[in-house]
């Protein structure tokens, strides 16, 4: 029998927000047209990382809201249970709230399905500041545990602070949840994965008000090894607030396991611009760059290696921050 589930979307979403801290090498400090700086591109890739986790964020906050309350979900077991202990239940562990700084209400009347989250505070981990709604809507008469159920979210004007530095931006726009597998993730307990199919079409809005937007499609894995493991792939295509064009790939997939408290243990994402720059994010190592290869991790950090290549000139710039 395997063991019971722990189950904290909102630390599991919040364990991948990071920071750049520290420069390896700096071997240029333009492009090759002298208007793509090197302080550009560390702010573009820092908007790339920053919005991508928060993306996600997004949906794992929408994932945990769908598998909480048995009207959406279709899983009776799980309401009694969190009827009899009074908290958040999931199988039989009992678990915390699965969002901090944030209400949720549920409408089932006249036929209609659907969740509100208004953000109100500071996320579970007291990195971020979150204000704004997001509304998920079960899309046809069933449950959210039947194979090929459909949500589809509106985010509206949901503005996130990074507390470390007050860097905010705000998110527009829509995304489609396809629960490709069926199921509930309480049932990891006795089947093999739950498979979740993600398309976005969103933007985000920059203090000085300019835009970055992009489209997205991604195919999220969730199994059981000794505790929860979700597994990421595909990617996404936009344009940065810059106005260069760019297309996001996850070249390694990207695996966040809850033995390791939820982090992001593993992965890559590779970034190629129109500009002919190109940057490799790689996950899961230490604060020298190399593969960490335990839990828990000693200094309470995982880090990434980021990689910037420009194209026209083959200088580069490498970086390690913690996340």
């Amino acid at each position: 029998m395997k063991a019971k589930i722990l189950f904290r979307m909102s630390l599991l979403a919040a364990a991948i927000a990071f920071t750049v801290v520290a420069c390896k090498k700096d071997n240029s400090s333009s492009g090759s047209n002298g208007t793509t700086s090197a302080s550009d591109v560390q702010t573009a890739s820092d908007d790339q990382t920053m919005v991508s986790n928060q993306d996600d964020a997004i949906s794992d906050d929408a994932t945990a809201a769908l598998n909480s309350n048995a009207s959406i979900s279709g899983g009776a077991a799980y309401e009694a249970s969190a009827a009899k202990s009074g908290a958040n239940t999931l199988g039989a562990s009992i678990i915390l709230k699965p969002f901090c700084g944030a209400t949720i209400t549920v409408d089932t009347s006249n036929g209609s399905k659907v969740i509100t989250i208004v953000y109100n505070g500071n996320d579970c981990l007291g990195r971020f500041s979150k204000s704004g709604t997001v509304v998920i809507t079960l899309s046809n008469n069933g449950h959210w545990r039947d194979t090929g159920a459909t949500v589809n979210i509106n985010v509206e004007a949901l503005t996130i602070t990074r507390k470390r530095d007050g860097k905010s931006i705000v998110f527009n726009g829509t995304k489609t949840i396809t629960n490709t597998s069926g199921g509930l993730l309480i049932d990891l307990a006795t089947v093999d994965s739950i498979v979740h199919d993600f398309s976005a079409n969103m933007s985000v809005t920059y203090p000085n008000g300019k835009t970055k937007s992009w489209t997205s499609q991604k195919h999220h894995v969730f199994t059981y090894n000794g505790g929860l493991v979700e597994t990421t792939t595909g990617g996404e295509t936009g344009t940065s607030r810059y106005g260069v064009n760019y297309t996001v790939t996850i070249t390694q997939p990207k695996v966040i396991d809850q033995t390791c408290d939820f982090n992001l243990v593993a992965g890559q994402d590779s970034t190629s611009r129109a500009d002919n720059i190109t940057a490799i994010i790689t996950y899961g190592l230490t604060s020298t760059g190399a593969a960490q290869t335990s839990c828990p991790l000693p200094s309470g950090w995982l880090y990434a290696e980021l990689v910037w290549t420009n194209g026209n000139n083959g200088k580069q710039y490498t970086y390690i921050f913690p996340y």
